[in-house]
């Protein structure tokens, strides 16, 4: 007799009966995902990213990849001689780091995620935010030189290339109405982009779990919170530090327009699937407060940013009843 290889044949047909309402739900959606740039530096996470991106296509759903680069950004000036310097946590960028910047984010990371997932198919393009006009950007603060944030999103371009089945994957540049380019925080990038088509979801991929109730609690997850929880929590204190520009990039994304965004730990390996796909879920998931929705409230429980939970992370539906 042969020696069963994996899970049993009992386990598989579960998972894929599981994941089945979950696909017919979304079939046919836009999920934008932000890929930041540590985890592109990681060739197995960016395997795995691959393959659940292609996955997602193939099962009908739309996905549109927005990356960062700051990493690779910063190698490569270090090599040229040229020291970074930040402010708030964004860099400083004169017309040498952009260009730079202009070089790694298209030229390079943008390729390498475009090569991996075309390892599946033909199905990627690379492109950035001065392409077909996609986004219009402003001068945030001349302190910081050519650092932008977006004016307008014009997703035409994103639309076609979703109506021809193929993967956009967005580096976050922009140009302002004069032609000048500008280097954009891709988390604030992909909140303006899924908004403005009116995504199902807008995916954030962190070096994080999730949004946690207690920091020092891994147990604490919050499975699901709407925009007024996040801002009760910012307020509080409770979210703070670096996880505040991260919730901040998923309210932009609900009230632009995207039905939910999620905030999931990117070095888990096919966590898009099994965020997307399953019960459970795997991290955390914002919705717009109820008064914002265009339908009636849900009657689901909303786990709050202020309680504490051992039981978030099974106590949400996805979006899916």
């Amino acid at each position: 007799m042969a020696t069963q290889r994996g899970y049993s044949p009992e386990l598989r047909t579960a998972a894929l009966l599981e994941a089945l309402p979950y696909i017919q739900r979304f079939r046919g959606s836009i999920v934008v995902v932000k890929l930041g740039g540590n985890a592109i530096v990681d060739d197995g996470v960016l395997r795995t990213f691959a393959e659940d991106i292609v996955m997602l296509r193939s099962v009908g759903l739309r996905p549109v990849v927005v990356h960062g680069g700051g990493p690779q950004i910063g190698e490569l000036l270090g090599r040229l001689g040229k020291e970074s310097t930040f402010r708030d946590g964004l860099r400083v960028t004169d017309a040498e780091t952009l260009d730079v910047a202009r070089m790694v984010l298209v030229g390079k990371v943008g390729r390498n995620i475009v090569g991996r997932i075309n390892r599946y198919g033909a199905y990627a393009v690379g492109m950035s935010g001065e392409d077909g006009g996609l986004i219009n950007a402003k001068l945030r603060d001349p302190e910081l030189g050519f650092v932008g944030d977006v004016a307008s999103v014009s997703p035409g371009i994103i639309q076609r290339l979703l109506a021809e089945d193929m993967i956009p994957v967005v580096s976050s540049i922009g140009v302002t109405d004069d032609g000048q380019a500008l280097n954009i925080n891709a988390d604030t990038v992909a909140g303006a982009l899924g908004g403005a088509l009116g995504a199902e979801k807008v995916v954030f991929l962190t070096d994080v779990s999730g949004l946690m109730a207690d920091v020092d609690d891994p147990a604490s997850l919050v499975a699901r919170a709407s925009v007024g929880d996040i801002e009760a929590g910012i307020a509080s204190g409770l979210i703070s530090g670096g996880m505040v520009p991260k919730v901040l990039s998923c309210i932009e994304a609900v009230r632009a327009g995207a039905a939910s965004a999620h905030l999931l730990d990117g070095r888990v390996p096919h966590v898009l699937l099994l965020e997307l796909f399953t019960d459970a879920g795997i991290g955390t998931m914002i919705t717009p407060d109820a008064q914002d929705l265009p339908t009636a409230p849900e009657t689901a429980t909303t786990a709050t940013a202020s309680t504490t939970t051992n039981t978030a992370t099974t106590d949400r539906t996805n979006g899916a009843e």
